[in-house]
């Protein structure tokens, strides 16, 4: 298991970032949680993890970050796979891309911070 230091930049209220902190609870990866104040002053460590968006939620995996929440679902499902846990998508690339589907509806369909 690559566990490592992990640590979670996010908003309390984001779905986005409930959607990261459920799957590595899902996963039993311990991590670190940072609230950021996403309508004040971002943290250096934000704006230097995710350049591009400077939004939560950022997956901080042994210094390196990981940005998007379904990009990071994806990462934490692929560094974290073993026989204890559950895959976070189906395995069947069928069942999969439906699962991508429903979430890429929710992601804009919905609006959550």
């Amino acid at each position: 298991m690559s566990e490592g230091e992990v640590v979670v930049l996010n908003f309390w209220p984001s779905m986005f970032g409930a959607r990261v902190i459920m799957a590595l609870e899902e996963k039993g990866v311990k991590f670190e949680y940072k609230e950021e104040d996403v309508f004040g002053q971002k943290t250096d460590l934000l704006l230097q993890s995710n350049p591009v968006h400077k939004k939560i939620p950022v997956l901080i995996h042994n210094g390196k970050p990981v940005c998007e929440s379904n990009i990071i679902v994806e990462y934490i499902d692929e560094v974290w796979k073993d026989d204890k846990t559950p895959s976070l998508l189906p395995s069947d690339p069928y069942h999969k891309a439906q699962s991508r589907f429903w979430t890429d509806f929710i992601d804009k369909k919905t609006f959550f911070i």
